[in-house]
């Protein structure tokens, strides 16, 4: 899909004629800021991507989010899956105590996440700070030895960059043009948490997502309503898709800034 770089469209975010199954996880899930929050002030965001899966007893949504985190020190991809029903949940081994992780399933029976690293190396950033280039350098892109840019192909690639040298964000945005297939998911790591008899339904690269940060709510938007009609009937022609994407990263400018 045409990405559109207008962020809010106003005529197209409207509330849904009814609440349902999967809207009220979603919301729910919102509410407790476990939903993809695409202005997180911790991520600097690259590139996205949303599947559903589906069958006549269950139903999945994946989000795809790859970008940047100073706190992470690398670049990542977070897989978010809603359902209504998971696997390969979080083990009890990543908990410090059995009571801290039945509280996560307890807080969490909709949701899960996992983390993938596509950039297979790290010598390519600075040794003062993971946020800073070396002036040269190959990264490894899942196998693919790719050299860093230069600062002419970040402006043939529209990424204004901040200071006179690149940064690792601005790197993420360029990946993520010029290789996004190599930067989101396999079919593999997508379907990490989704069950093995759901069939794939949608996939959508662009999409109206809803500002949490204004208050708004995956029920208070066109997409989600279209995409539980999806989820709950299996049928891919439920989302119209008319409502404006907003899901690249030049209409989050707040993402990163903490």
């Amino acid at each position: 899909m045409i990405f559109n770089f207008l962020k809010k469209s106003t005529s197209k975010n409207r509330l849904p004629k009814s609440s349902g199954p999967v809207l009220k996880i979603l919301d729910e899930c919102a509410g407790n800021f476990r939903f993809p929050m695409l202005d997180n002030g911790y991520l600097y965001l690259a590139a996205t991507r949303l599947t559903a899966y589906s069958n006549n007893n269950d139903w999945a949504l994946v989000f795809e989010i790859f970008g940047f985190s100073p706190r992470a020190g690398i670049p990542d991809l977070t897989i978010q899956t809603f359902a209504s029903n998971l696997t390969n949940r979080a083990e009890r081994s990543d908990y410090a105590t059995k009571l801290a992780y039945d509280n996560y399933l307890k807080n969490n029976p909709n949701n899960e996440f996992k983390s993938f690293y596509p950039i297979e190396n790290d010598d390519w950033m600075s040794e003062e700070s993971c946020e800073v280039l070396k002036p040269s350098g190959d990264i490894v892109l899942r196998g693919k030895n790719i050299a860093l840019p230069s600062a002419c192909d970040y402006k043939a690639n529209d990424i204004a960059l901040e200071e006179s040298a690149p940064l690792t964000f601005e790197l993420c945005r360029y990946l993520a043009k010029n290789y996004r297939e190599n930067v989101l998911a396999t079919e593999d790591e997508r379907r990490f948490n989704v069950l093995n008899e759901l069939k794939f339904v949608l996939t959508l690269d662009d999409w109206l997502h809803p500002d949490l940060t204004d208050g708004v709510l995956p029920s208070q938007t066109t997409t989600f309503s279209e995409i539980q009609d999806v989820l709950l009937t299996a049928d891919a022609t439920k989302y119209i898709g008319d409502a404006i994407g907003n899901t690249h990263w030049s209409n989050w400018p707040d993402g990163g800034i903490l």
